[in-house]
């Protein structure tokens, strides 16, 4: 089994050295329990802190100009991936021998990107994604987005796994993990900050069931959110059955939690189902990349 820990801990908002250092104590924490993998909520060096509204919230304005200094004080927070703070990572995670999925947001040329890093156990960075559906209703809109949705192939003590990444927003398309399932992701790696109740969470049911992937899902503690990090392993029928496919949800406190995939086993699901890639018709779907559309 491959254990990933979702880090669903509340962070220190703006101080990042604190949550740098509350981070490394929670991955020990996590390695202790077992973990293969630890996953921390989305743009954890600053907590996704401040300014930016809930979607169901009045809309966040660029023009304004009270907003706009809110932005720039936000923007100037951005690290980038040689600052101390994801080589501290690194260099745990070759101490832990642990793979480790740190979130931030990264310096850009003209705007900062939302991002995730995978760190393998040796300390080396095998992938980083960066955000690619930006919440352009919050101060996201001052964020570059993303344009590719990469797949990797993570080696671990227990063998390899070829993992992708969504943060939070992604979610909401199912094109995101339909391309991640078609790079070959065997398990998605889901940073979250924003509410998770039942209609994001029987969304992400869907994501994982109808392409036979894992997702796991980690999100901030209440109060800041709500909890609920979430995993599934996207083998939704047995023997011809429908089954439950969640891992585990959590609730709504501060805490480690743990998915416990089985690789092997999603393998011969993916090769005997048919979701996934087995029956699509691509030629019929080209609306779907028509840009008039959109």
């Amino acid at each position: 089994m491959l254990n990933v820990a979702l880090l669903q801990i509340a962070s220190h908002g703006f101080d990042q050295e604190a949550n740098l250092e509350k981070g490394i104590a929670y991955c020990r924490k996590a390695k202790a329990l077992g973990a293969d993998i630890a996953v921390f909520p989305e743009m954890w060096n600053i907590g996704y802190t401040a300014y930016a509204p809930s979607v169901f919230e009045e809309r966040f304005d660029p023009t304004d100009p009270k907003e706009r200094a809110q932005a720039k004080d936000w923007q100037a927070r951005a690290i980038d991936a040689h600052s101390e703070f994801v080589p501290r990572y690194q260099a745990l995670a070759k101490e832990l021998e642990m793979a480790v999925a740190i979130t931030y947001l990264e310096k850009g040329l003209s705007a900062p990107f939302n991002t995730v890093s995978l760190i393998n156990r040796h300390g080396e960075i095998v992938l980083t994604y960066r955000k690619v559906h930006t919440c352009d209703f919050s101060l996201e809109a001052f964020c570059t987005s993303g344009n590719d949705f990469p797949v990797c192939d993570l080696e671990t003590k227990k063998g390899n796994v070829k993992i992708g990444c969504m943060i939070c927003f992604d979610r909401e398309f199912p094109e995101s993990a339909r391309l991640l399932m078609l790079k070959g992701a065997e398990i998605i790696l889901v940073p979250n900050a924003c509410e998770l109740e039942q209609n994001r969470i029987a969304q992400i049911r869907t994501r994982a069931y109808e392409n036979m992937v894992g997702i796991a899902v980690v999100n901030y503690p209440a109060p800041q959110e709500n909890g609920h990090s979430i995993a599934f392993d996207g083998m939704a029928f047995e023997y011809g059955q429908s089954r439950d496919h969640l891992l585990i949800e959590a609730p709504k406190k501060e805490g480690i939690f743990m998915a416990s995939f089985d690789p092997d086993r999603m393998r011969q699901y993916r090769q005997k189902e048919v979701w996934g890639n087995a029956y699509r018709k691509p030629q019929t779907y080209k609306a779907l990349c028509d840009l008039f559309n959109t």
